[in-house]
């Protein structure tokens, strides 16, 4: 009964700790995420995504986190669901760049068929300012309407953690520090399409998603994000 007993204590320890593991300090666990409101360069509200984590499982001592992100329009109308994956090792903490497309609502690429190879988006659990990150990329391969061939290349060159300071969102202040960076988007078809942008997100020790986010081109805002939430 005794040995019985100790079992029992043991698989539901093992439970918890696979409901429940650690990244970065960060407790994760299927149910917790976070959720972004976009606004335009004119302080307009044009939407927001809304994080969740699916499931968590260990691969060999990496923390695999399978997510989920829905956008809703600015009259939060549901517009559509993507998913990704997270990893976290070590100080390491990465992001399919799958995440990216997973935003975005491209009608160009709504009816293609592509396969995509990611070079994850890496953060760290310490941050210092002058230090630089490493690139991450995303490639795609595929066709659309049948036939048609289509390429897909994102680009984030030139990392670096910029300076500190503290940033107000609707979900706190946080002494974060702010992360700059250079993307460029391109697409092969008949034609080819290429931009350049210049990005900033703001992050914290302690907190694995972005404080906020901002997208320029040619040095004028675009968008920005801010964290409206963590649960």
């Amino acid at each position: 009964m005794k040995r019985f007993l100790i079992t029992c204590f043991t698989l539901i320890g093992l439970t918890l700790q696979l409901q429940a593991q650690s990244c970065l300090g960060v407790t994760m666990k299927a149910g917790s995420g976070f959720e972004l409101l976009n606004y335009n360069a004119k302080d307009k509200l044009t939407g927001r995504l809304l994080y969740t984590v699916k499931d968590v499982t260990n691969d060999n001592g990496t923390m695999v986190m399978k997510m989920e992100v829905q956008s809703f329009d600015a009259k939060d109308k549901p517009q559509m669901t993507n998913s990704y994956q997270c990893r976290c090792k070590g100080n390491e903490f990465m992001v399919d760049m799958s995440s990216m497309m997973a935003t975005q609502d491209n009608p160009m690429m709504k009816d293609a068929k592509m396969t995509f190879t990611s070079n994850d988006l890496t953060y760290g659990d310490t941050y210092t300012v002058g230090s630089t990150l490493k690139d991450a990329s995303l490639t795609g391969d595929g066709t659309m309407g049948g036939s048609m061939n289509i390429t897909y290349n994102l680009n984030l060159k030139n990392r670096k953690v910029a300076n500190q300071e503290s940033i107000t969102v609707p979900a706190g202040t946080y002494n974060a520090y702010k992360v700059t960076a250079d993307m460029s988007v391109a697409t092969k078809t008949i034609v080819n399409l290429s931009f350049d942008f210049q990005t900033v997100s703001y992050r914290a020790p302690g907190v694995l998603w972005d404080i906020k986010t901002e997208t320029y081109r040619k040095d004028k805002l675009m968008a920005y994000s801010v964290l409206s939430k963590v649960f």
